[in-house]
């Protein structure tokens, strides 16, 4: 399932931050290993996948000389860490050798309808595949085992990893057998293609507390912490920075002149409201080059959290 295994340290060699997401996004293991649905790495039938020397090799070119990825991601207008998502491997998959990129994003419509979107459409040497792609943080449950993945909720509280996987397998998933989808693919010159998910992310276990993965839960998917207000601090004395959504992807890297000073987070603690959205923070450490790298992730949410007003 995923081909790139001794490349996930990778990310946090690379100093581009667009680079080290790219990176990421390839490179991370899925949140589940065993889905209510197929699973494919998009990359499986690409010759990366049969030589990752050669990934290697092109992201750390990348890393040197990143313009073509920055002019890539610059057609993007939407701040959608989603969308984001979509438009680093939309940028690889046409990129990666052995794969052809067919459509991305493409519109079914009926009678002025939109039916939905078919997020990749690509072929390689096993054939044409329908991919769709998703990149999720999840909150386990402080009174149950966390075994349902209903029970894990995005930090704003408006999304489930059950009610998301119900979609795809659903919705989503099925959508390439359509019709109308299959009306649009033949004009593309598209016949048969298989239909997969591609899911990535964190999941985020409670502090203090204990609760178990959601059923299915790939042994190797990245983790974090989650802990309400009035359960702060982790470590008093530790480095501790809040990262923009927009960086939640790659493990963060902050230069020396842009790492928060103890007091200065103190300060913005200070002044967070009751009710803020979950904040990300990550907790960092010097390295040998004098920049600051993530080594954990917590979200801090309110203490009413999940019963937020509005929700």
């Amino acid at each position: 399932m995923m081909p790139f295994a001794a490349l996930q340290h990778l990310p946090r060699q690379l100093r581009q931050p667009a680079v080290r997401d790219l990176a990421w996004a390839l490179l991370s293991p899925p949140l589940l290993s065993a889905p209510p649905c197929p699973q494919r790495h998009p990359l499986a039938g690409s010759a990366w996948a049969a030589d990752p020397q050669r990934l290697h090799d092109w992201l750390l070119g990348l890393d040197a000389d990143p313009q073509a990825l920055h002019a890539w991601l610059g057609r993007i207008t939407s701040r959608r860490l989603g969308l984001y998502y979509e438009g680093l491997w939309q940028f690889a998959l046409g990129q990666a050798p052995g794969v052809e990129l067919l459509a991305a994003n493409l519109a079914i419509r009926t009678e002025g309808r939109t039916l939905g979107e078919l997020d990749i459409v690509l072929r390689d040497g096993d054939g044409c595949h329908h991919l769709e792609l998703a990149i999720k943080l999840y909150l386990g449950p402080t009174d149950s085992d966390g075994d349902d993945a209903m029970q894990w909720l995005g930090p704003g509280c408006h999304d489930r990893l059950g009610s998301k996987l119900a979609h795809v397998a659903t919705h989503q998933l099925p959508m390439s057998s359509d019709p109308r989808s299959r009306e649009v693919l033949a004009g593309l010159g598209i016949g048969e293609l298989q239909a997969h998910l591609w899911l990535g992310g964190y999941l985020f276990y409670p502090w203090p507390g204990h609760a178990e993965p959601p059923a299915g839960a790939s042994p190797g998917h990245l983790r974090g912490r989650w802990v309400r207000r009035r359960d702060w601090p982790l470590g008093a004395e530790a480095r501790w920075q809040p990262l923009a959504r927009h960086a939640w992807l790659a493990p963060a890297r902050i230069t020396a002149d842009a790492c928060w000073t103890l007091a200065q987070f103190g300060a913005w603690l200070e002044a967070l409201e009751e009710h803020a959205p979950a904040q990300l923070l990550v907790r960092l450490e010097q390295d040998t080059e004098g920049a600051w790298q993530e080594v954990e992730r917590v979200f801090l949410v309110a203490d009413s959290w999940p019963h937020l007003p509005g929700v």
